[in-house]
């Protein structure tokens, strides 16, 4: 794994948990904006669907500039492309917040 994919997967770590919840915890906004996301994604040079470039082998498709894992990253509200595709719609705490609020 590279070394820099695997210190950027740390740093983004409340993102990625974000991503895990909201693919468990489905909602439709959500979902939605993580299908656009993806048919986004489905057009780019980076999208990896052999694997090879993830951060964490067998989670493909992720993307080969950073290393996510696209089912989770395109979940994740407060995630943005690496290369400028999509952007963040809230960022973290927001997130975090309205996680919070609907439990």
């Amino acid at each position: 794994m590279e070394l820099n994919k695997f210190l950027g997967a740390f740093k983004n770590r409340k993102q990625i948990l974000e991503g895990i919840r909201n693919k468990i915890f489905k909602k439709e906004h959500v979902e939605a904006e993580a299908a656009a996301r993806f048919a986004i994604c489905n057009e780019c040079p980076f999208m990896d669907i052999d694997g090879k470039d993830c951060t964490l082998k067998g989670s493909q498709p992720c993307c080969s500039k950073c290393g996510c894992t696209l089912g989770l990253k395109t979940r994740s509200l407060s995630s943005e492309c690496p290369v400028g595709n999509w952007d963040a719609i809230m960022d973290e705490d927001l997130e975090e917040k309205l996680n919070i609020d609907q439990l």
